[in-house]
């Protein structure tokens, strides 16, 4: 799959929307890490290394949302191939 940098900036958008209504914060921060989810105090969050590109951001979010379980609730098309890709090279 081929995609812009417009695209991904739109798919961020639409991931970061995901993810709230899973019940998720997505949180972009500094330091020496990738990202990916986790609970912190019985929150759900998914942490982002803000200094990544755009590209690897989408990917990890991604992910992240795929653990989260995404399987059981409706997604555009072109939502799902982007997750179900992107989660599989992350």
């Amino acid at each position: 799959m081929k995609i812009k940098e417009k695209e991904f900036e739109d798919t961020l958008q639409d991931l970061k929307a995901l993810a709230a209504q899973l019940g998720a914060k997505v949180r972009f921060e500094k330091g020496d890490f990738k990202g990916g989810y986790c609970i912190l105090k019985e929150s759900k969050v998914i942490v982002i290394n803000k200094m990544t590109n755009l590209q690897r951001k989408v990917m990890i979010l991604s992910a992240a949302l795929k653990e989260l379980g995404v399987d059981k609730i409706y997604l555009t098309p072109k939502i799902r191939e982007f997750i179900d890709e992107m989660a599989e090279t992350n």
